[in-house]
């Protein structure tokens, strides 16, 4: 099930009718992350290198050599930044399209069902700058478990298997139920929900093609829920 979710989610990316959001959600993800780029390298010019020129103020000779390794280790981290802050990123864009790619996949792939409704604006809104929270506040977690060996590469998986798979069902299944039901629904096939967001988080762990996380993400999902949905028709809160 979850697979062929995959599998459809995949087909959606390149098909006619999701060409207009896949150039939305890949310019404005690029557009975003450039920024941040640009942002993080003013933050460290600014703050850590007269930090470290003050700390050590009677500096040798070899300065520029210094300055070079400085630039080359400040660079591996802000690209490592750039790597865990994706997945913040991915969760603010995917509030802005889900909808948009929702739409596509019901009329592409479910013409025969009842359209799903579209969150009002002021609510998707609040749910995405709730998830982008939650999202910084895990991967920040995973961010020091990073440190530990052994759980490193697991805690960066398990962190965002379970918060993009959870969020992003949520948000699929609010386009037909409430928001306590869409919680409720999700709960209760938290089990495969949970291995669908696997699934993302390693789509997310590979580079360029992650910048498509959102629209995978949301694909997989409305497959999934219509899949779950068929088999659990009569669910109640």
């Amino acid at each position: 099930m979850i697979l062929d979710a995959a599998r459809l989610s995949l087909l959606n990316l390149f098909a006619p009718e999701t060409r207009s959001v896949f150039w939305k959600t890949l310019g404005l993800t690029i557009l975003v992350l450039v920024g941040l780029w640009f942002a993080l390298r003013e933050l460290f010019a600014f703050y850590a290198w007269p930090w470290f020129a003050a700390f050590f103020p009677d500096l040798p000779d070899w300065t520029g050599w210094l300055t070079l390794v400085a630039a080359i280790v400040a660079s591996i981290g802000l690209a490592l930044a750039l790597a865990l802050l994706i997945a913040p990123i991915t969760a603010l864009i995917a509030g802005l399209f889900l909808d948009d790619v929702a739409e596509v996949v019901e009329k592409r792939d479910y013409p025969d069902d009842p359209p799903g409704k579209a969150m009002p604006i002021g609510e998707a809104i609040a749910s995405s700058i709730k998830f982008l929270g939650v999202v910084i506040a895990g991967n920040i977690v995973a961010l020091f478990l990073l440190f530990i060996p052994g759980i490193n590469l697991i805690a960066f998986f398990l962190v965002n298997g379970y918060l993009l798979g959870r969020e992003f069902f949520e948000f699929a299944a609010m386009r037909f139920r409430t928001p306590a039901d869409a919680r409720a629904f999700r709960s209760k096939h938290s089990s495969t929900v949970f291995m669908a967001g696997l699934l993302i988080a390693c789509f997310l762990a590979i580079p360029i093609v992650n910048l498509l996380t959102p629209l995978f993400a949301a694909g997989l999902m409305v497959h999934l829920h219509k899949a779950i949905s068929r088999r659990d028709p009569v669910f109640k809160t």
